[in-house]
């Protein structure tokens, strides 16, 4: 029923951009909290950035601030992050997430999760 699917992911060159989009369906997306998440081989999976459900309220990993930017189009049920700046400690498997109740937005304990979409970036 519920799903969330990511796409947009590849390979880019550090100093590039990408744009991730998360389709979600099966959800009332308006009355939900979005999230993306990294996680990279060897490493905890990790907060990235969310979005309220009216898009009003944006926070950001401090290693991302600047460079990384979501939004969300409630008509299309879509989140997105627009990469700039890509550095290859960006390199990780990107997830979006969805939650109705708010708390800590750092918080990974989100409702429905994405399969993830890889990005690489080269030096």
């Amino acid at each position: 029923q519920v799903q969330l699917v990511e796409s947009g992911g590849g390979l880019a060159q550090a100093g590039g951009s990408l744009r991730l989009s998360c389709a979600t369906s099966g959800l009332p997306f308006n009355l939900y909290y979005m999230g993306w998440f990294r996680q990279a081989p060897g490493k905890e999976r990790e907060f990235v950035a969310y979005i309220s459900r009216s898009d009003s309220i944006t926070a950001y990993d401090d290693s991302v601030k600047g460079r990384f930017t979501i939004s969300r189009d409630n008509a299309k049920n879509t989140v997105y992050l627009q990469m700039n700046s890509l550095k290859p400690e960006d390199t990780a498997v990107y997830s979006c997430a969805a939650r109705r109740a708010t708390f800590n937005y750092r918080d990974p304990r989100y409702d429905y999760w994405g399969q993830g979409t890889q990005v690489t970036v080269s030096s």
